[in-house]
C-alpha cells in the first residue's frame, strides 16, 4: 500500500448542472429553455423522462448544501439557468431567479464551500434558439450581457467562473447529429463553435472590466486522448483529424488565439471560414482565461479501414464501441485512467503550462447492490481512485492541476438517458426525493479529510 497525498490547498469538489437537478421548470417566472422543449417532445428521452422536477434542488437546496458540508467539499461547481435569470434570454430580469442563486451562494459560503459557477451549461432560453441559437451574433450579445449581469450581481462573493461547459457537444456534435437542423450540418457546427469562442473571449473581457474582477475565469472543455489502434498511415492520419476536431479545434483558439492549421485547410473547401475574422483572432489572443477546466471520462480509439471514410466526418467522429473484454462504465464508455494522465501531460506541454481543474470525472454504475441501505458502488470507487492516481502522477511531473470535481454530487437527469444512468455520490429516490449516501460518498469524504488516499 502506498499513500498518495495531494498538494496543500488542492480543491476537492463535486459538480452538477441547473437543468439536471433543479426542477421547478416553470416556477417563479422562469422562462422555457431548449431542454424544456426537447424533453417535452415525444420519443426523444429514454422512458419519456423530463427535467421538470429532476432532483427538486430548487426547493431542496438547503438539504443539498448540508450534504456537501457533511462530505467536506471545498468547492461546488454548479451552473446558473439562463432563462431563470432572463426568461427570454435578455431584457427584463427575473428577480425571483436571482434571489434563488443569491441564497444558494450565501449558504455555500456560510458552510465554507467555494461556489464555482458555470455560466452556460446547455439550457439556452428557447426564444434565443428561435433566432439562430449559437450561429447568431445577437445570441452572443445576449450571452455577454447575461454574463456581465452575473459578474456584477454575484461577483462580490463568487471567485471562480466558467464561461461554457463542453462547447464541442452543443456545437459540433449536436449539429453533426442533427439536433440543429439537417444531420451533418458542418457549416452550422463550425459557425456555432466559432461564435461560442468569441462569446467566451468577450465574457472574459467583460469580467475583467466588471466591478468584481479579482477572481478567476476560464472554460470547461470535454477532452479525450485519441489513440490509433494500429500504426498504419491511414489510421494515424485519421487519429490526427479526430483529435483536431474533438480537441484542438477548441483548445487552440482558447489557449493560443488561433485555429489548428491542418483542420482549417481541411475545412477551407467545405465551409465558409470568412466568419473567422482577424478581429476575432485578436480578441481570442488578447483574452486568454485564467484556467482550463477539463471534463474527461474515457478515451477515443480510432481504427479506420477505408480511405474514403476520412471525408465522412459523421462516421469519423462517431463513438466506437469498446472491444470485447475491455472494462466499461454503465454508459458503455471504456475505463482508461492512463488516458487522463496522457491528456494532462500533453496539454501542459502543448499549451504553455496552463492552470487546470478537472471539472468533471466520474462513472455511471448500475448501483444495484445495496447492503444495509447503502449502495455498494465499489466500481465507482475504483474508477475515481485510479483516475486520481493518474492525476497525481501528472502533478508530480509539473502539471499545474489545482482541483478535482466528481461528476456528480447526486443522481440526476442525465440528458437523453433520462434517469436511467447513475453518476452520483448520493443516491436519489426520484419517487420520494430522499437522498442517501453511497459507499463512494463515504470514501470521497475520507479522501478530502486526508487530502489523499491509500493505493494498492
Amino acid at each position: 500500500m502506498k499513500k498518495i497525498i495531494f498538494p496543500q490547498g488542492f480543491m476537492w469538489g463535486a459538480a452538477t448542472s441547473s437543468y439536471q437537478i433543479e426542477g421547478a421548470w416553470n416556477e417563479d417566472g422562469k422562462g422555457e429553455s431548449i431542454w424544456d422543449q426537447i424533453t417535452h417532445s415525444p420519443g426523444v428521452i429514454k422512458n419519456g423522462d423530463t427535467g421538470d422536477i429532476a432532483c427538486n434542488h430548487y426547493h431542496r437546496y438547503e438539504e443539498d448544501v448540508r450534504l456537501m458540508r457533511e462530505l467536506g467539499l471545498k468547492a461546488y461547481r454548479f451552473s446558473i439557468s439562463w432563462p431563470r435569470i432572463f426568461p427570454t434570454g435578455k431584457d427584463s430580469v427575473n428577480w425571483k431567479g436571482v434571489e434563488f442563486y443569491d441564497k444558494l451562494i450565501n449558504l455555500l459560503i456560510e458552510n465554507e464551500i467555494d461556489p464555482f459557477i458555470t455560466i452556460y451549461h446547455w439550457d439556452l432560453p428557447l426564444t434565443l434558439n428561435k433566432i439562430g441559437a449559437w450561429e447568431s451574433l445577437e445570441v452572443v450579445d445576449a450571452y455577454v450581457n447575461y454574463a456581465d449581469f452575473l459578474f456584477n450581481q454575484f461577483g462580490d462573493r463568487v471567485k471562480y467562473w466558467i464561461t461554457f461547459n463542453e462547447p464541442m457537444i452543443f456545437t459540433f456534435y449536436f449539429y453533426l447529429a442533427g439536433f440543429h437542423g439537417k444531420r451533418g450540418n458542418l457549416a452550422g457546427a463550425i459557425r456555432a463553435s466559432h461564435m461560442v469562442n468569441v462569446a467566451h473571449a468577450r465574457a472574459i473581457q467583460a469580467y475583467r472590466n466588471s466591478q468584481h474582477s479579482e477572481g478567476k475565469i476560464g472554460i470547461t472543455l470535454n477532452l479525450n486522448p485519441v489513440y490509433a489502434e494500429s500504426s498504419s498511415p491511414l489510421n494515424e492520419q485519421a487519429t490526427r483529424l479526430v483529435d483536431g476536431f474533438m480537441n484542438r479545434w477548441y483548445l487552440d483558439p482558447i489557449l493560443k488565439g488561433e485555429y489548428p492549421q491542418d483542420i482549417v485547410e481541411l475545412l477551407s473547401d467545405k465551409v465558409d471560414l470568412s466568419i473567422i475574422t482577424e478581429r476575432d483572432r485578436e480578441l481570442l489572443g488578447a483574452h486568454r482565461g485564467d484556467f482550463l477546466g477539463i471534463n474527461n471520462y474515457s478515451c477515443t480509439r480510432v481504427d479506420l479501414k477505408r480511405e474514403r471514410d476520412l471525408n465522412n466526418l459523421i462516421k469519423l467522429m462517431s463513438p466506437r464501441r469498446p472491444k470485447k473484454g475491455v472494462e466499461v462504465s454503465d454508459m458503455g464508455w471504456e475505463v482508461y485512467p492512463e488516458g487522463l494522465h496522457d491528456l494532462l501531460i500533453r496539454i501542459d506541454k502543448d499549451y504553455d503550462h496552463p492552470v487546470i481543474y478537472i471539472t468533471e470525472n466520474g462513472m455511471a454504475c448500475k448501483d444495484d447492490v445495496i447492503m444495509e441501505g447503502i449502495v455498494q458502488d465499489d466500481d465507482r470507487i475504483s474508477y475515481i481512485k485510479r483516475h486520481l492516481e493518474a492525476v497525481h502522477r501528472a502533478i508530480n511531473k509539473g502539471v499545474k492541476l489545482k482541483g478535482y470535481f466528481v461528476w456528480t454530487l447526486i443522481d440526476n437527469f442525465e440528458w437523453i438517458e433520462g434517469y436511467s444512468k447513475k453518476f452520483g455520490l448520493i443516491k436519489v429516490d426520484f419517487a420520494t426525493q430522499e437522498r442517501s449516501w453511497k459507499k463512494s460518498a463515504f470514501w470521497y469524504k475520507h479522501v478530502i479529510q486526508e487530502n489523499g488516499f491509500e493505493m494498492e
